[in-house]
């Protein structure tokens, strides 16, 4: 048991340093850069613990980019920069490129393979497999960053002064 606290710790660290690397390439303001550690951490750190406990993968993802969608907007409210400038960094590390290289490397795999091999029928597999399982992460991050941020948007109070 504490290993896998260990390991999920590494990973959510990570994670951390991963966020605040894209935010730096996305060039956020120097004082967002501890959120989008703290951000990233958390997202990782719920995902990988999800994970861990044989939650699918798909799910996970889902659950830790809603959390920060859902973190995003009151810390926006502390820092005063927009949510996006959190949210976005934080969940980039979360994006499946394993699963992106594998369904390439059974297409190409597929595509140069001889006629009648019966590993076709496992590289379409896979192909398939790995391609949605892309896809449905993707859609679950879209959906867990931007969904709660939708959803907690309110207008400043600068705005309704003038009314």
């Amino acid at each position: 048991m504490e290993e896998a606290i260990i390991k999920v710790s590494e990973l959510s660290i990570w994670s951390g340093i991963a966020a605040v690397g894209f935010g730096i390439l996305f060039n956020i303001p120097r004082k967002t850069i501890l959120v989008v550690f703290f951000l990233g951490f958390a997202a990782g750190l719920v995902k990988f613990l999800l994970i861990h406990f044989n939650v699918n993968i798909v799910l996970s993802s889902l659950v830790a980019a809603s959390f920060v969608g859902i973190l995003s907007s009151p810390l926006a409210h502390k820092v005063h920069h927009p949510p996006v400038v959190f949210s976005i960094p934080a969940v980039i590390p979360m994006i499946p490129g394993y699963y992106a290289y594998e369904t390439v490397l059974s297409i190409m795999s597929f595509t140069f393979m001889e006629e009648g091999n019966p590993q076709k029928v496992e590289l379409i597999v896979s192909i398939f497999y790995n391609g949605f399982t892309t896809l449905f992460i993707l859609i679950a991050i879209t959906i867990g960053v931007s969904l709660p941020l939708l959803l907690s948007r309110k207008e400043t109070v600068k705005k309704n002064e003038g009314k």
